[in-house]
């Protein structure tokens, strides 16, 4: 093998893929599926605060998770030594779930040549040194934006990992992904008040596109704005109102309220508010809601999943209609459906599990603006912070980091405190009004579930939903 060649992980670690591929089959045999999934994985983070390089680290980690499935049971193992003594222990340990398998494995993934992003490793370029002067650039350039500034905290981060996964059946394939992301948080104050802003970008590409001037001094400028708009705001009311969604980042909400409820697992346990709810009204006339993994270079998007098979655009809900679930191999197959490439782990010493790629609701046809105009007395939430969810009922509180009052069709005065109270099923039945400005979320978008967090992507248009509960601190 060529020393320049990082991305052949058998190669580079002196494993044969023949034996690898054997001694998988073995472990597997009598299983219905499974594979071995071999990582190699670089991380870098900065962190620039107060005037300072605060933090700086760098990662390297390697290693195989094997596993076997045999009907609703998973044997999995796995080991931070790429080797063929290491691979062997796991496929004594998986082995304990073989047995009771009818027929012949389940049909490997149909290969595809779809590239949705660079192998480019941003870890490499810019230079360590050229990373903390542009922090310290971004530090200057708030402090010097507004007198008011009290606090600049600016960070980048990035990973460059491989992956290669092999079935039993010799079914192989290598994957290289990129992720990176700048973030900018601003604290201005006013007397003893002090208010936040925080504004970030990223996806699956090198450092270039995001750390150009233009690009770095809009997430300053945004992180400014909304510091200054939260330091101006009133108390949020408490009570019933219709409420306004901006575009883009507040698809959040829908990602955890409704997204996690469309995920096969918690249908197939019947766990989920929408089981047993397959072809039936599930939301508003004109609501579709799409999990595309295969939209290039966002933080989301996969050339295939971490069992092999190729990401999709899956339909979930089409003009408020309940057409499909999210699945990973295991569930796909207990359901009798086929998978949709959305099994992910958050690395090889973790189980996939059914997750979200990009999740979003296509645009409408109404003028953000008319959405607007036709709300006499609301609150328009334009970002969102922290929420909680509960899976099995659907219920979500969200705490809405930017928000104004809506007064006779006009934006009114920020208000500050406000939290959406409600459940994710019921919500979506009160969408009245969809924009026609869809915009995905600028790449930030983490998201945890079984002790696990991987990256995904958000986003909406403008919506209208008539209503909603605001908890807030005055009537």
């Amino acid at each position: 093998m060529a020393a320049t060649d990082k991305t052949d992980l058998f190669a580079l670690s002196g494993l044969d893929p023949e034996v690898a591929r054997r001694i998988t089959s073995a472990a597997l045999d009598g299983a219905d599926d499974g594979e071995l999934y071999v990582e190699y994985a670089q991380s870098e983070a900065l962190t620039f605060d107060n005037g300072r390089l605060k933090g700086a680290s760098f990662n390297t980690s390697q290693g195989f998770g094997l596993r076997a499935v045999t009907g609703e049971l998973t044997g999995f193992a796995h080991s931070g030594e790429i080797s063929e003594a290491a691979l062997r222990r796991a496929a004594d340990a998986v082995s304990a779930v073989r047995g009771g398998r009818a027929g012949t494995w389940a049909d490997a993934p149909s290969l595809t040549n779809t590239r949705l992003y660079t192998d480019e490793n941003p870890i490499g370029a810019p230079s360590f040194d050229e990373k903390v002067k542009l922090l310290a650039e971004i530090d200057a350039y708030a402090r010097a934006a507004d007198p008011r500034v009290r606090q600049v905290t600016a960070s980048l981060a990035a990973t460059w990992s491989v992956v290669e996964i092999l079935r039993p059946d010799g079914y192989r394939v290598r994957d290289v992904r990129p992720l990176v992301r700048l973030n900018v948080s601003v604290v201005t104050g006013d007397g003893d008040r002090q208010e936040a802003g925080s504004h970030g970008f990223g996806g699956r590409e090198g450092f270039a596109r995001f750390v150009s001037p233009d690009r770095w001094r809009h997430a300053v400028d945004e992180a400014l704005r909304q510091s200054l708009v939260n330091l101006s705001a009133v108390p949020a009311p408490a009570g019933t109102f219709d409420v306004v969604l901006g575009p883009g980042w507040t698809g959040v909400l829908l990602h955890e309220a409704v997204g996690h409820g469309l995920e096969g697992d918690f249908n197939r346990k019947k766990t989920s508010a929408f089981a047993g709810l397959m072809g039936e009204r599930v939301a508003a006339p004109g609501v579709t809601i799409v999990d595309d993994g295969t939209l290039p270079n966002l933080r989301g998007s996969l050339s295939f999943d971490d069992e092999g098979t190729p990401t999709s655009s899956t339909t979930l809900i089409e003009d408020g209609i309940l057409v499909g679930y999210m699945q990973d191999r295991q569930n796909a197959r207990l359901m009798g459906v086929a998978p949709t490439g959305n099994g992910r782990r958050q690395s090889y010493a973790h189980q996939p599990q059914v997750r979200m790629t990009n999740t979003y609701m296509k645009a409408g046809e109404m003028d953000p603006a008319e959405i607007l105009s036709s709300v006499k007395d609301g609150i328009y939430a334009v970002n969102f912070g922290g929420g909680q969810v509960d899976i099995t009922s659907g219920k979500f509180v969200f705490e809405c980091t930017e928000a104004y009052r809506i007064e006779g069709g006009r934006i009114g005065p920020a208000v500050k405190g406000a939290m959406l109270i409600g459940n994710g099923a019921d919500a979506l039945t009160r969408v009245r009004m969809i924009g026609n400005d869809l915009m995905l979320d600028p790449g930030i978008g983490t998201c945890g579930k079984g002790g696990q967090g991987v990256p995904v992507g958000v986003g909406q248009p403008t919506l209208r939903l008539d209503g909603i509960t605001i908890g807030g601190t005055r009537v």
